[in-house]
This record gives structure tokens, C-alpha cells and sequence, in this order.
């Protein structure tokens, strides 16, 4: 009897030490289904995503698309796949299914705005707009890619 209790016991210390992934800690797709895009939670506790695919990768001329209209003169040289488009998302304290105070940087013009995301089962409603003015901005929908 005793041995059975010790291995239950084991069994759910086990399973408590595997952490256990957010809801939108997946891979999802833009809207124009052209990019993926790897939502991840850092040590911080922090939410990040970064594109890992894209229909086109490369210029016409066969080199990578680099991010060229990006305003810091370092990231200009850098590829646009495996760049870090979404930043510092927390989860909302009052809404489970929101993520907010984060950027949502746009290779396709070089800026960043401020940013929400809101979790939809298997789509990310992703707002961009101008910090400040919410009203002043963009909502795409994001499929679930995986």
C-alpha cells in the first residue's frame, strides 16, 4: 500500500515540474497566410514572436529579404525570417484571453506600433495602432498554423 501512494505521489510531483505552455504559445499564421509566426513565452514571463517561415524568403535576385525599412541602421543588414515582430506582450490581469502592452513591428514598413492580442481558440485577433490613440490603427486575424 505504501508503495502505491509513493509512486501516485511521484507520478504528480513528475508531471507538476513540466511546465505547462500558454494558449497562444504556438505557430501561427498572418492573415495573408504568407508568414509564420512562433509566439513564445520568455524566462521573464514575457510574450515574444518571431517569423519561422515565409512563402517568399528570398528577393527576386535569389538573396534573403533583409529588413531594409527598419529605422535602426544595425537591423537593416539582418533577414527578415527569425526576426522578432512581436514584443514584450503580458497577459491582462482582468482578461484571460488578452495579451496587451507589447509592439507589433511591421517588416512591410519599418514601423512599430503598440499592440494587443486577443485569443480566440484557433485564431489570434492581433491589433496594431499608434501608442496612444487605439483608435488609430490596424486588427488582422491569425490563424492557428499548427
Amino acid at each position: 500500500m505504501k508503495g502505491i501512494v509513493l509512486y501516485i505521489l511521484l507520478l504528480l510531483t513528475c508531471s507538476s515540474t513540466f511546465a505547462q505552455k500558454d494558449k497562444i504559445e504556438r505557430i501561427w499564421y498572418n492573415e495573408e497566410k504568407t508568414v509564420k509566426i512562433q509566439i513564445f513565452k520568455a524566462a521573464d514571463g514575457i510574450f515574444y514572436g518571431k517569423i519561422i517561415w515565409m512563402v517568399r524568403p528570398l528577393e527576386a535576385d535569389g538573396k534573403i529579404k533583409l529588413d531594409k525599412l527598419n529605422p535602426d541602421h544595425k537591423a537593416k543588414t539582418q533577414p527578415i525570417l527569425n526576426s522578432v515582430i512581436l514584443k514584450g506582450f503580458t497577459r491582462s490581469a482582468t482578461d484571460t484571453s488578452m495579451y496587451e502592452n507589447g509592439t507589433v513591428y511591421s517588416p512591410a514598413n519599418g514601423k512599430t506600433y503598440c499592440g494587443v492580442i486577443i485569443h480566440r481558440g484557433k485564431e489570434l485577433k492581433l491589433r496594431g495602432y499608434f501608442c496612444g490613440f487605439s483608435i488609430l490603427g490596424k486588427s488582422w486575424i491569425c490563424p492557428l498554423a499548427e
